[in-house]
């Protein structure tokens, strides 16, 4: 999967504040429905979606990064937004290291597949500490955008 179809620049915030987990994914999705990537109506279902998939297994995959996810019916296909957190935030990761970067993603439900392709995808690009470096040195949506793109 190449990443840069779901990333896109309007997709990238190079620079948010969150007091916590709940506030960032709240921040995170409110941007989407800004965005037109959600519909307004479907906020709180998204909402609880993630909420209810952070309750299960937190999704601070470390190295401070978190993969926040879920599978929605209100949605056709795959949306992701990227933000880099400044200050970190707890979120109760892996390897209890504050989080800096934040992947959160949702695919339609039912496609199972998709949704397992697109977290191995991300969980593969953000494994390379190479590329977690550059998007931490990044200093805007362009340069973010760009290490994606490079990973293509």
């Amino acid at each position: 999967m190449n990443l840069t179809e779901i990333v896109s620049l309007e997709q990238i915030i190079p620079k948010v504040s969150a007091s916590d987990r709940w506030s960032l994914i709240g921040l995170l999705v409110d941007r989407l429905v800004r965005d037109g990537k959600i519909h307004p109506e479907d906020r709180e279902t998204v909402l609880k979606a993630i909420k209810d998939r952070e309750a299960t297994k937190c999704t601070g995959i470390g190295y401070g990064i978190a993969l926040p996810h879920a599978s929605v019916n209100c949605i056709s296909d795959v949306v992701a937004i990227v933000a880099r957190l400044d200050p970190p935030i707890d979120f109760q990761a892996l390897d209890n290291q504050p989080v800096r970067l934040c992947v959160l993603f949702l695919t339609p439900q039912g496609q199972f597949q998709k949704h397992l392709h697109t977290l191995s995808a991300l969980a593969r690009f953000l494994s390379d500490k190479n590329r977690r470096d550059q998007l931490e040195n990044a200093k805007t949506a362009e340069e973010i955008l760009a290490v994606f793109r490079a990973a293509a």
